[in-house]
């Protein structure tokens, strides 16, 4: 129960990585609520609150963030990926990514840290394609860059009352996984090939993310601020020669 006591805003938490960070809160006894587009969704545990917010609406933003005043820990996870390089994306696509990748962190940071007090955390969901650049995933790339500058900008400016750092993902078995595999020619192929890029030798999952999510919310990360940590299975510790040709 190293969460018992604590208020979480998770954003994002309909499926996959939020999901899972959802799910992780709620046993370590955090009270949580949850966001997303739409309708509550099925299966939602009955003791987390949920709200419909579009994260690139500022106004709305502010709404939740009153109403839930006295968050102490806000996970900034709600995301887009478009699978496109820059001269194949459109207008729409650019506001599809940017505005949620980009503009929705920002707003929740924006409505909450004046809300926040001693002693809370923001996690925000950078990936390791914000450090090295996943093929025709552009847009992607670059709002994933921009979270992890702007992780370390709050932990400088806002420390030592709130903590901020990212949690950047490898590759998770998610939808946007199967989408980024869908891509290649072989699809098949390729993902046997990124399984043997991995000292694990297998994908991550929702809960190795949560896992990470849980430390950095309690108190036992208390020194812990502007960090960038990445969880995936070892595959960026390695060069790029296939390990099964050796």
């Amino acid at each position: 129960m190293r969460l018992a006591g604590k208020r979480a805003l998770v954003t994002g938490g309909r499926q996959g990585i939020g999901r899972g960070i959802v799910d992780a809160f709620l046993r370590e006894g955090a009270v949580v609520t949850t966001c997303g587009r739409g309708a509550r969704p099925d299966g939602l545990p009955d003791d987390v609150i949920w709200y419909p917010l579009d994260v690139a609406n500022a106004d709305a933003v502010e709404d939740l963030a009153h109403t839930t005043n006295g968050t102490d820990i806000l996970v900034n996870n709600a995301g887009v990926q478009v699978e496109k390089s820059v001269a194949d994306s459109t207008d729409a696509d650019w506001e599809a990514v940017i505005g949620t990748n980009c503009r929705g962190v920002f707003n929740l940071c924006r409505a909450y840290i004046p809300r926040m007090t001693e002693g809370s955390s923001i996690i925000n969901i950078g990936s390791i394609s914000g450090k090295a650049a996943d093929p025709s995933m552009a847009l992607y790339n670059a709002s994933k860059a921009f979270v992890h500058g702007l992780t370390r900008s709050i932990a400088v400016d806002h420390g030592p009352e709130i903590r901020c750092n990212a949690i950047c993902p490898g590759w998770i078995e998610t939808g946007m996984l199967d989408a980024g595999f869908d891509l290649a020619s072989d699809p098949t192929a390729a993902r046997q090939d990124a399984l043997k890029r991995h000292p694990t030798r297998r994908f991550g999952r929702p809960e190795d993310i949560a896992s990470m999510a849980v430390w950095l919310a309690s108190d036992e990360a208390g020194f812990a601020t502007g960090q960038l940590f990445t969880v995936d299975g070892g595959m960026t510790a390695a060069s790029p020669l296939n390990p099964g040709l050796f």
